[in-house]
């Protein structure tokens, strides 16, 4: 098993719904461990690059409105296979199609109201992680 670290963000959804301390709590009942962890208000152009696949979509107006409702919480967790793990402690991206016992099951609603983002690959992660941590932000005990 590889050692990983993924990004995830807390969505609005998360934040209105005050289910931020129970999201958490799962993660960390999963042996995955805090490495960085941070409130914050995602600007416009963060966002543009966050979701630079789908910026020239018709939708995209609407997810940066839901992605500026409230500030997220982006969280850096480590672990083995972390990132599959957290994908799969959340269920498919679509919380209609999502079982219960995961998260989006549990709590989300839509496609877009669906508790978190997660990082889907290690590439990805490397990436998402330098967006939404400063150097210095991440820590190694």
């Amino acid at each position: 098993m590889a050692t990983e670290t993924t990004l995830i963000l807390f969505k609005p959804d998360t934040i209105e719904k005050n289910l931020s301390g129970t999201v958490l709590q799962r993660f960390l009942a999963e042996n995955l461990t805090i490495r960085g962890i941070k409130m914050m208000t995602l600007s416009d152009e963060l966002l543009a690059e966050h979701y630079a696949h789908v910026a020239d979509k018709p939708f995209f107006p609407e997810i940066v409105a839901f992605m500026q409702k409230t500030p997220v919480i982006a969280l850096a967790l480590e672990g083995d296979n972390a990132i599959s793990r957290v994908r799969d402690l959340l269920g498919p991206t679509n919380s209609q199609e999502a079982p219960a016992g995961t998260l989006r099951g549990d709590f989300g609603e839509t496609m877009m109201i669906n508790v978190c983002h997660a990082s889907d690959s290690t590439e990805t992660a490397a990436a998402e992680l330098k967006r939404f941590f400063n150097e210095g932000e991440i820590f190694s005990f």
